[in-house]
């Protein structure tokens, strides 16, 4: 049986896997139709990570300094709402420079909100349930991220990629908003 807080990170966690998902593979099409070549999608995917790489390290070691006062979730709860504004963000990217820029962006969103759910995911585990709790969390994110795959293509497809970023970020809200309830879900 999952705790009420536990249950609430994955949800809300999934529901950001969900919007996330979406994009996927698509990143590499959407680059070639802003003008982008093989260079610019893989610098735009490494913009990311090193921003991300770069700052969780800080972000860990601030969140551990402000933990008694929730303020892991609070740091959490600003990486989602910063991750849901860049994903927004895509509506107005028109070149690869536009395009490192939200990459950026949604990197810094990354590191304000990973090693924060972490943190308090792991805390928020039952005793002797770690590695069942972890496989849920792992095998949860990874269906969800394939239906997630499946349905952006299926919007671009149809529509375009302006409907699916508004997906994306409709998605992402909801998922900032329902990670915000953990401020106020008591005990561990």
């Amino acid at each position: 049986m999952l705790s009420a807080r536990e249950r609430n990170l994955l949800w809300g966690a999934n529901l950001w896997y969900f919007g996330e998902g979406m994009f996927g593979p698509l990143l590499a099409v959407f680059a070639g139709q802003i003008g982008g070549n093989i260079l610019d999608i893989t610098s735009a995917w490494a913009i990311f990570l090193a921003v991300t790489g770069v700052l969780q390290i800080f972000v860990g070691r601030i969140a551990d300094l402000f933990a008694k006062r929730q303020g892991r979730e609070k740091i959490m709860i600003c990486g989602y709402a910063l991750n849901a504004f860049f994903t927004f963000m895509y509506l107005f990217v028109h070149s690869p420079t536009t395009l490192f820029m939200v990459q950026a962006g949604l990197g810094v969103a990354t590191a304000l909100s990973s090693p924060t759910w972490l943190s308090l995911y792991s805390d928020n585990n039952k005793k002797g349930a770690g590695a069942s709790s972890w496989g849920l969390e792992a095998g949860a994110s990874n269906m969800i991220h394939a239906v997630g795959i499946v349905l952006g293509g299926l919007i671009v497809t149809r529509y375009s990629f302006t409907a699916l970023f508004a997906m994306m970020g409709v998605t992402q809200t909801i998922a900032a908003l329902y990670q915000a309830r953990i401020l106020w879900i008591k005990g561990r």
